[in-house]
C-alpha cells in the first residue's frame, strides 16, 4: 500500500530554507560571541591580597622576629576567586540565554519576510499555473485556449516560462481552429455532391422504364447516400459542439424526453424493444436542438444495441438532484443488450469507435453518436459516465448544471428536429 506523504508549496519550502540558513548562522555566531567571551573572561588577572609582616607584628610567642612576605589574608583570595567564577558563570548564562532568545525572535521575524518574499518572487509562476490549470480544467479545454499569460515585468526565468507557454498555447488554438474549420468546410463541400447524387438515382428510379435490378440497385444506392448524409451532418455536429455555446435558453429536458421518445417510437417497434420513460421536470440551460440530439442519439443507441429481438428494453429518466457543486439536472438512459467489457466502455466515446466490427456493415449510425453526446455534454458545462450493467446493456448518465430558478419556462416550447 502506498502511503501518503505530506507535500510542502514551493513558497513554505522557501520559507523553511530561508529560517533555516538564518538560525544556522545565528548559532554559529553565537557560538563565536561565547568562545570569545570565555577567552576574555579566562585571561582576567586574578586579584591576590598580599603584604608584608613585620617583625613583631601578628607573631606569636616564640616566633622568629624577621620579616616575612605572604598572604595577609588567605581566606579573602578564597572569597575573590569564587566571587569571580560566580560573574563568569553568570555572564555565560545571561548570553546564552538572552542570545538564543533574541536568535529565535529575529529567526521567526526572518521567517515571515522569507514567507512575503517567497510570494512575491513566485506571484508569477503562480499565475501560469493558474492559467494552466483554468485550461486543463475547462470542460472542452480546446475551447479556451483563447487565453494567454501575458507576463509582464523582467526577462527572467519565469517570464521565459510564460511567454513559452503563450506561444505553446497560441499554436494549439490555431490548430484546433483550423482542424475545427476544415471538418465544417470539408463536410458542407462534401454535402453537395451527395444531394446531387441522391437526386440522380431518385430521377432513374422513377422512370417508367425503370427495371427491378435498376430499383434495387437504387435503394442499395440510397441507402450508401443516406448513411454518407449522416456521417457528414454528424461531423457538422460534431465540429459545432466543439465551440462554445453562446446563445443559451431554459429547457426542460422532461419535454426533451418526451418528443424523441414520440420520433423514435416506429424505430423501436420494429425492433422489438419497449421504450419506458420517467420524465421528471429538470430545467437546464443550453441550445434546445444540441439538447434534443443529445437525448436522441442515446435512445437510438439504446434501440439499435439492444438484445436484437423481443424483450429488449430502453428506460429514459430526467430528475434534479442536489450535490457538492448545488443542484443539478441529471438524465439516465438505461438498455438491454450484450454484455460491455468494462475496458472498452471509454472507447465508445470515440468518433468511429464501436465493440465490433459487425457493426460497421449492419449498423445504421455511423459511429459518432456517442462522441456527438460528450461533446454536446462538455459545451454544456456537464459530466457524462456510462457503466456496464450485470445483465448486459449499458447505463449512461448525463449531468447538466441546473437553471437558475429565476429562469421562467418558455411559452409554446417546440422541439425540432435536427438537421
Amino acid at each position: 500500500m502506498k502511503k501518503r506523504t505530506m507535500k510542502l508549496s514551493l513558497r513554505s519550502r522557501l520559507t523553511l530554507t530561508y529560517g533555516g540558513l538564518f538560525l544556522i548562522a545565528g548559532i554559529v555566531l553565537l557560538g563565536a560571541t561565547y568562545v570569545m567571551f570565555d577567552q576574555q573572561m579566562s585571561k582576567g588577572a586574578v586579584v591576590k591580597l598580599t603584604g608584608t609582616i613585620r617583625p613583631g607584628e601578628g607573631s606569636r610567642p616564640g616566633e622568629g622576629s624577621s620579616e616575612q612576605d605572604g598572604p595577609v589574608f588567605p581566606s579573602a583570595d578564597k572569597v575573590m576567586r569564587d566571587q569571580q567564577k560566580k560573574a563568569h558563570d553568570a555572564a555565560t548564562t545571561s548570553l546564552i540565554t538572552q542570545g538564543g532568545i533574541a536568535l529565535l525572535g529575529v529567526g521567526g521575524l526572518a521567517a515571515a519576510l522569507g514567507w512575503i518574499v517567497a510570494g512575491r518572487m513566485l506571484a508569477p509562476l503562480n499565475r501560469v499555473t493558474e492559467t494552466a490549470r483554468r485550461i486543463a480544467s475547462a470542460p472542452a479545454a480546446e475551447n479556451n485556449l483563447h487565453e494567454r499569460i501575458a507576463l509582464e515585468g523582467p526577462s527572467d526565468e519565469i517570464k521565459e516560462l510564460a511567454d513559452i507557454f503563450d506561444t505553446m498555447v497560441e499554436r494549439l488554438d490555431r490548430s484546433f481552429d483550423g482542424q475545427r474549420r476544415f471538418v465544417a468546410n470539408a463536410s458542407h463541400e462534401l454535402r453537395t455532391p451527395l444531394t446531387v447524387g441522391r437526386a440522380l438515382v431518385e430521377v432513374a428510379m422513377r422512370r417508367r422504364s425503370a427495371s427491378p435490378d435498376v430499383l434495387q440497385l437504387g435503394e442499395s444506392l440510397l441507402e450508401i447516400n443516406l448513411r454518407h448524409e449522416r456521417l457528414i451532418g454528424g461531423l457538422l455536429l460534431l465540429a459545432r459542439t466543439e465551440n462554445e455555446i453562446t446563445g443559451r435558453a431554459p429547457v426542460d429536458l422532461a419535454d426533451v424526453v418526451d418528443h424523441v421518445v414520440a420520433q423514435t417510437t416506429a424505430e423501436a417497434d420494429a425492433s422489438g424493444v419497449a421504450v419506458r420513460t420517467e420524465p421528471g421536470e429538470a430545467m437546464t440551460s443550453g441550445d434546445a436542438l444540441l439538447l434534443e440530439r443529445l437525448v436522441q442519439n442515446l435512445v437510438e443507441n439504446g434501440i439499435r444495441h439492444n438484445t436484437g429481438g423481443q424483450g429488449g428494453w430502453v428506460e429514459v429518466a430526467s430528475r434534479v438532484r442536489a450535490d457538492v457543486r448545488g443542484d443539478q439536472v441529471e438524465l439516465e438512459v438505461t438498455n438491454s443488450g450484450p454484455s460491455v467489457p468494462a475496458y472498452e466502455i471509454p472507447a465508445l466515446f470515440e468518433p468511429f469507435r464501436r465493440m465490433d466490427a459487425d457493426r460497421i456493415v449492419d449498423s445504421k449510425g455511423v459511429g459518432l453518436g456517442l462522441s456527438i453526446v460528450r461533446s454536446i455534454v462538455r459545451a454544456h458545462e456537464g459530466d457524462i459516465t456510462a457503466r456496464a450493467r450485470d445483465g448486459g446493456g449499458l447505463r449512461v448518465t448525463v449531468t447538466l448544471p441546473a437553471a437558475p430558478e429565476t429562469a421562467e419556462r418558455p411559452i409554446g416550447y417546440r422541439m425540432s428536429e435536427v438537421v
